[in-house]
């Protein structure tokens, strides 16, 4: 055997088999099937799920002549599906789709994909029938009414079974007009390539596939034209030996339903023998067997597929491997495109997965609502959510899931009505400590020195110099770790204000006295930390957080130390853990005033003390 007979030669026989989709390739194993799509940003998005017929359509499937009709009716499904979800993945709605679908998704709750699903199955069957059904009878009935001679004799069928093909092949010739045609037909290419790269041995790298050929015996274009010339052969010699002529039915249209109905019937066995005989054609290789081959060749290479670039070929090759992947290993699980939706659909299933999570439902509508930049009170209103909108939330929502904290996923957080940025060097920025802040502006005098501890973020230091920045006030932060200090000068760069950072543990390396000192102290009992919440104790700080054994040891160094850097009447005012704010105020013993503030939900949480 000569070196290019031997490579020629098939080394490793797949079952695999393929469809090509909306920029992108289905393929389908024993037990799986994987659908590559290239999204609008470039990514390769992968789609596999498991086949998990029924008992019953699994004995079907094996039975000869039975298993191609099975097979015709789970493709056309199958194939409908997919190409829709393909055609979800690839883009986002243009302007006036975009007007449709938030419509669709406002008034009826529905995606324009289930719409576009449902249209195109019933458009292809009217398409179906209009084409190879009425119009071939329609040209027949026209020759026939020029030549009468031929009415009622074999011409007649052999004229309706040559219009049948000349309408198929110009069908397939025709729509390659279309631009998205002919990009389906270069995946269709992929496809082939890819599957024949496989069955001789070849690396499956787009640089090696793509040297394949892009036929194949197994390709359902041959599928067709097997059905169209059985449909054209049995049928006419059906109808014409079933008499079903003017004679014995005169009336045109009962005559028409009745060789309408003989059509019908009969599909499902010529769609079984169609199968059989192209299962017969792909064992064999020899120069009988190409003879009948060759027409489904030349249509595969003149109509059906055209050469695919080094990208179309990367899909094709992902969708196979995670075919070969899954077939091999039950235990890989299936994947999902990300594509769009319903506001409120979506909404409620990241609800439901976030509560099975532990996480606060709040968190899912702080997601899309930064995500579609829009209020979380105009989360209510309906709407189409884009595909790429879809991705992003999807990638916080799997972040989130981890247990990593919202705030420290988006980046940054808003405190007081400016942003401030958050990362596990300091503690997220609560709502209550607004409070905290609010109360230290409203104290601010002109020209006082002001004293902010443990800053973390510097939220409460920024705050304070941005809303006091015409009283002429001096700012200072402190903090015992330099990446929280880091932060908090990033954070002060980024709002445009000035203040004096310190690092140092309390009031080491602090200098000078203060009108006022604030300090949001870390108040948690060593033993109450493991049983906070997951994102708090394995993501923040644990140096922010850890109060000791009762929580007050800070609170005890500050009443200890803060009497030198505190000015005449100056103030302190601190945040209090919940239940501490009356053993806090005992540390306090020499002071001229004290009160307590409670926070956003009436718990007691401040205290501020006048010396």
């Amino acid at each position: 055997m000569s070196k290019e007979k031997k490579e020629k030669t098939k080394k490793c026989g797949t079952y695999i088999g393929g469809q090509a989709v909306i920029e992108g390739v289905m393929m389908q194993g024993k037990t799986c099937m994987a659908c590559a799509v290239r999204d609008p940003d470039g990514n390769i998005q992968i789609e596999s799920k498991r086949l998990n017929p029924s008992p019953a359509l699994k004995k079907a499937s094996k039975i000869p002549f039975v298993r191609g009709v099975v097979n015709m009716v789970v493709s056309l499904f199958r194939g409908t599906k997919i190409l829709t979800r393909s055609a979800s993945v690839y883009g986002d709605d243009d302007e006036e789709g975009g007007k449709i679908s938030g419509w669709l998704a406002e008034k009826m709750k529905i995606s324009v994909m289930d719409v576009v699903a449902v249209i195109s199955v019933f458009l292809g069957i009217l398409l179906a029938v209009g084409l190879f059904i009425f119009l071939p009878r329609w040209f027949t009935n026209l020759i026939i009414d020029a030549a009468p001679v031929l009415k009622e004799t074999a011409w007649q069928y052999v004229l309706w079974g040559a219009f049948k093909f000349v309408i198929f092949l110009a069908y397939l010739g025709i729509i390659l007009i279309l631009k998205d045609i002919r990009r389906l037909y270069k995946y269709h290419g992929a496809e082939h390539k890819t599957i024949n790269a496989f069955e001789h041995g070849m690396e499956l790298t787009p640089e090696s596939v793509k040297k394949a050929s892009r036929i194949h015996d197994r390709c359902g274009t041959s599928f067709l034209f097997i059905v169209v010339l059985i449909n054209v052969l049995v049928l006419s010699l059906v109808l014409w030996a079933t008499g079903i002529s003017e004679k014995t039915i005169p009336n045109g249209i009962l005559r028409f339903f009745a060789q309408l109905g003989v059509e019908l019937v009969l599909l499902p066995v010529l769609a079984g023998v169609s199968y059989e005989i192209l299962k017969l054609l792909a064992k064999f290789d020899n120069w009988f067997v190409k003879i009948f081959k060759l027409p489904g060749m030349l249509l595969q290479k003149t109509l059906t597929t055209r050469e695919p670039d080094e990208e179309m070929i990367e899909v094709a090759i992902a969708a196979f491997k995670k075919v070969l992947e899954m077939d091999a290993d039950p235990s890989v699980p299936e994947t999902s495109f990300t594509t769009g939706g319903i506001l409120s659909k979506m909404l409620k299933e990241t609800k439901s997965k976030f509560e099975k999570a532990g996480i606060d439902e709040s968190d899912a509508e702080w997601i899309y609502s930064i995500v579609l930049e829009i209020k979380r009170s105009e989360l209510s209103k309906d709407r189409k959510v884009k595909p790429s909108e879809s991705k992003r939330i999807n990638e916080l929502i799997e972040q989130r899931l981890t247990g990593k904290p919202l705030w420290y996923i988006i980046g940054d957080t808003e405190f007081y009505g400016l942003k401030i940025k958050v990362d596990e060097r300091a503690l997220i920025p609560r709502p209550e400590t607004e409070v905290l802040a609010d109360t230290v502006i409203k104290s601010v005098e002109h020209g006082d020195k002001i004293l902010d501890m443990c800053t973390g973020s510097g939220c409460i230091a920024i705050a304070v110099a941005k809303a006091c920045a015409d009283k002429g006030v001096t700012v200072t932060a402190s903090d015992i770790s330099d990446a929280a200090i880091m932060l908090a000068k990033e954070n002060a760069a980024e709002n445009k204000v000035k203040i004096n950072f310190v690092v140092g543990d309390m009031f080491s390396n602090v200098h000078g006295k203060f009108k006022i000192v604030v300090c949001n102290p870390p108040y948690i009992k060593s033993g109450e930390i493991p049983e906070i919440q997951r994102e708090v104790r394995e993501f923040e700080p644990k140096v922010a957080l850890d109060g000791g054994e009762d929580g007050l040891d800070f609170y005890r160094r500050i009443a200890a130390d803060i009497k030198p850097h505190m000015a005449k009447d100056g103030m302190l005012i601190m945040e209090c853990g919940e239940g501490q704010t009356e053993a806090i105020l005992a540390l306090f013993k020499k002071r001229e005033y004290a009160m307590v503030i409670k926070d956003l939900a009436g718990v007691d949480r401040f205290v501020k003390i006048v010396f």
